[in-house]
């Protein structure tokens, strides 16, 4: 009797403490004060989580058991679903009803099990008619939910500042038709790494507006955190929505002393980051190995060191 007893209080206290781990139940439709997110309340918060990777390139894993066991066993507070839009066939210019079928299940699992969801628009050249297509169409069906983080713009390469400012005011205007108050992020110059452009001449008239810095921790060190932690100060509110610990390409060594640098700074700053890849390629920043399942479970013998690194992260640092 008393070992049953104990076994139904720790059954209770493990119940409990799953229940708790839902950040959009606790934190509500989130928002930017001055250059830090915070939740409905205005409690500052800091999002921890996993990019899934290209979804023409891993559609096996856009599913809604992938997030439920991430959920479960990582601990993310936001995943983010990455659309890609050129490049690789069956991209979205391509094949846009593929594309969906593959974002939607991901989309609707997050909202289910109460994660934020990053819609990214994973692209390396504007495509301005096409995004405002697809964002009218996404905060048409999802704005209405505070778990709806808009990505308008992975990586810039080429483009200048002011040319992405045009494009942000088209489609934030777009996005604010439907979708009053959810965060929006827009990424900067060469590859999200200029985020000083943005700090010399910000978005103005905007609400809930936050920039992306990426950064790979083998390549980006103290340089490029200096400029992300002077553009804060400046007054941008800034999210990392890709990262990593190897190098640029996504291959090569892990740096776990420049990773660890780069988290401790986040954490200082108080700066929410995503890291970069739920994905199967031979490369380091692929967190699961061929053989790993498309929808979970993951135990340790199919996840790579770098998925073992960021998981550990996410259970560290996040409730």
């Amino acid at each position: 009797m008393k070992r049953f007893f104990l076994t139904s209080i720790f059954a209770m206290v493990l119940c409990i403490g799953a229940q708790a781990f839902d950040p959009v139940k606790q934190w509500g439709q989130l928002q930017v004060v001055g250059t830090q997110l915070c939740a409905q309340n205005g409690e500052p918060v800091v999002l921890r989580g996993v990019s899934f990777g290209w979804h023409n390139i891993w559609p096996r894993f856009y599913n809604k058991k992938a997030v439920k066991w991430l959920k479960q066993d990582w601990h993310p507070t936001v995943i983010r679903a990455a659309m890609g839009v050129t490049t690789v066939e069956d991209n979205y210019l391509d094949n846009p009803e593929f594309a969906l079928q593959c974002i939607e299940p991901v989309i609707k699992a997050a909202i289910k099990n109460n994660l934020y969801v990053i819609v990214d628009w994973h692209s390396h050249e504007l495509h301005t008619a096409e995004a405002v297509k697809f964002f009218r169409y996404i905060s048409q069906k999802y704005g209405k939910y505070p778990n709806i983080i808009y990505e308008l713009y992975n990586e810039p390469v080429e483009d200048s500042w002011d040319d992405l400012k045009a494009y942000a005011t088209t489609l934030i205007n777009e996005i604010r038709q439907h979708d009053p108050d959810n965060i929006i992020l827009m990424g900067c110059p060469h590859w999200d790494q200029d985020i000083h452009l943005v700090a010399d001449s910000p978005l103005t008239g905007f609400t809930n507006i936050m920039y992306t810095v990426h950064f790979y921790a083998a390549t980006h060190h103290q340089y490029l955190r200096d400029r992300m932690v002077d553009a804060i100060r400046r007054g941008v509110p800034v999210f990392v929505s890709e990262s990593a610990g190897m190098e640029a390409s996504g291959n090569g060594p892990l740096d776990p002393v420049e990773w660890q640098a780069w988290i401790d700074c986040m954490e200082q700053h108080k700066v929410s980051w995503v890291t970069w890849s739920l994905s199967d390629k031979d490369e380091t920043c692929s967190m699961l190995l061929p053989r790993a399942t498309a929808t979970g479970p993951w135990k340790d013998d199919v996840i790579k060191k770098s998925g073992k690194m960021l998981r550990d992260y996410l259970r560290r640092y996040n409730p």
